[in-house]
């Protein structure tokens, strides 16, 4: 049995998920105002096929809800996750120049 855990990291902005204590893979996030805008998503190879990544995203968009911020998904991986998933469609915001901008900045 593996131990997966998921915690936030801040800084860099970033929820990570672990298997038995070593990172298997995160998500980065700025936040602008009202919003996280998440940016890139990683799971390591050797990770890869346990369903890590949605856990990671499912729980990192919870968590953001119960912060009170809206999503916004330039990270293809949110963006297909919430396509899947349409109980966070409620607090999701498209991608706008704005939003890119943050995270350049």
């Amino acid at each position: 049995m593996t131990d997966e855990q998921i915690t936030v990291q801040n800084p860099p902005g970033r929820y990570e998920v672990t298997v038995d204590g070593e990172v298997a893979g995160f998500t980065q996030y700025t936040d602008r105002d009202h919003q996280r805008i998440f940016f890139h998503t990683e799971i390591d190879e050797r990770f890869s096929g346990r369903g890590l990544a949605s856990k990671l995203i499912s729980a990192a968009l919870a968590s953001t809800r119960e912060a009170g911020q809206r999503i916004v998904p330039i990270c293809p991986f949110v963006a297909a996750y919430l396509k899947r998933h349409d109980d966070f469609a409620d607090i999701a915001d498209p991608v706008t120049p704005a939003a890119l901008a943050a995270v350049s900045a």
